[in-house]
């Protein structure tokens, strides 16, 4: 059964929610920020016991956030948002369950293996999630990287999916193009995801209402988590509460 998977977006040291397509080095079409800190939501989620979700820092100035936020629910959240191979190991001592990795697997644009073995060695598969947040073009969703501004040749197809799938514990999936505009999900790159994906995998983006959850529960059998942002309560939305949410996850499973 699809669950809820909840997030944490955080942009120049606020929770904010924005509009995924318009974040550059200048800022971002911003839905709502939050007068919480990181800390508040993580607590808040682990009170619900809602575990397995993300928190992104978009950019810098992020870190004390991400710091205070790992702190309060030690292995309760997945970070991304700079991670490398360099500093992977520290998210994860100062809590995270799993480090989110993107732009830094790619060199010149190229998706690098080589890149992807040395954070292999690091972290291990186990606490690796690949972030294949993409944009749609003629050809497919091709992975963006870089805060989404960099659309790279890397295509999110069965192939790929298949091939990354043995080397991380996780996929997150933005898709970048309706991320913010509650405009309603990416219903063909659900169903790729849940065709293709052999491992846990959590999609975001244009999400508004519990249907979005029976939606993507439908078109992915199932097999795909879903997040969602600027549609709910706790994040100045009004489509859907995270109340419901609580009450969606405790659902039998199907």
């Amino acid at each position: 059964m699809t669950l809820f998977r909840p997030c944490i977006d955080l942009h120049q040291g606020q929770v904010k929610q924005i509009v995924g397509g318009s974040l550059d080095d200048h800022g971002a079409d911003t839905n709502y920020v939050s007068p919480h800190d990181a800390a508040y939501y993580a607590e808040l989620y682990q009170q619900h016991q809602l575990p397995g979700g993300h928190m992104i820092a978009l950019g810098p100035g992020n870190e004390e956030q991400v710091l205070q936020a790992l702190a309060i629910w030690p292995q309760g959240m997945q970070f991304g948002g700079g991670v490398n191979e360099d500093n992977a190991a520290g998210y994860l001592e100062a809590g995270a369950s799993h480090v989110i990795v993107t732009s830094c697997l790619f060199e010149s644009g190229q998706f690098s293996w080589e890149k992807l073995r040395r954070m292999k060695r690091e972290v291990g598969a186990e606490r690796l999630v690949l972030d294949l947040s993409c944009r749609r073009s003629e050809g497919g969703w091709k992975i963006a990287t870089n805060r989404w501004q960099t659309v790279t040749e890397t295509l999110i197809n069965s192939e790929t999916l298949k091939e990354l799938s043995a080397h991380c514990a996780e996929f997150l999936v933005h898709a970048a193009d309706v991320e913010g505009l509650q405009a309603g999900i990416d219903d063909d790159l659900v169903m790729l995801l849940g065709e293709a994906c052999s491992i846990p995998v959590t999609y975001a983006g244009g999400a508004r209402s519990v249907a979005d959850l029976q939606r993507v529960d439908a078109l992915s059998n199932g097999l795909v988590d879903l997040t969602i942002g600027s549609a709910l309560d706790i994040f100045g939305g009004s489509g859907i509460t995270l109340a419901e949410c609580v009450d969606w996850n405790k659902k039998p499973q199907s």
